[in-house]
């Protein structure tokens, strides 16, 4: 084996020191720009999602859960995942805070549902509201596995609703169907735009 001469050892030396940056500015810059544009797209999203709200305002505010309701029938905990309109899965409503996810409890009495929400907006649905259930695979910004989300549809003023759950325990879906029926079949056409 032949020794290194000492111009080949410095040349070896150097190709394995990495090349130092020289145009700082040039990198700042960079940074720089790439999270004004980060801020900009944040800042469009949060005013389109405001702006849906305006558009959603003649929407009447759902009822507020009241003290005292009778014995509950069922009770779920898991999460809620927002509100379309009935038969629109990608129509999200946003108005009344319908559109927060949260984690949520809905509780079943004769009086109605009520869904209450740690860190969003509760509201009631009474009994004479409700319009069915059914289990689905998607609701806007949520796509589960078939039969994976429960969907209940229930009027608010003039307008029929879906909201979405997804239960802790999957396994409790099928009794909130069996309580308040089958959503009505013209309903049930919610996610064919995803298959």
């Amino acid at each position: 084996m032949t020794p290194l001469t000492p111009h080949l050892a410095v040349t070896l030396a150097g190709e394995q020191k990495s090349q130092e940056v020289t145009d700082w500015a040039a990198r700042i810059g960079w940074v720089v720009g790439l999270l004004l544009f980060i801020a900009l797209v944040y800042w469009l999203m949060r005013e389109g999602w405001k702006w849906r709200g305006t558009l959603q305002s003649d929407l009447p505010e759902p009822r507020p859960v009241p003290e005292g309701t009778g014995e509950a029938r069922l009770t779920l905990t898991g999460r809620y995942h927002g509100s379309t309109t009935a038969g629109q899965w990608l129509d999200r409503i946003v108005a009344h805070g319908l559109g927060t996810r949260s984690r949520v409890e809905l509780t079943l009495h004769p009086e109605g549902l009520a869904v209450v929400r740690p860190g969003a907006r509760d509201f009631f649905v009474p009994a004479a509201d409700l319009r069915g259930a059914r289990l689905d695979k998607g609701i806007a910004g949520k796509v589960l596995a078939e039969g994976g989300l429960l969907v209940i549809t229930w009027s608010l003023g003039d307008k029929l609703i879906d909201s979405g759950f997804r239960a802790d325990r999957a396994a409790g879906h099928a009794d909130w169907i069996a309580a308040l029926g089958a959503a009505p079949h013209h309903l049930n056409t919610t996610t064919e735009g995803a298959r």
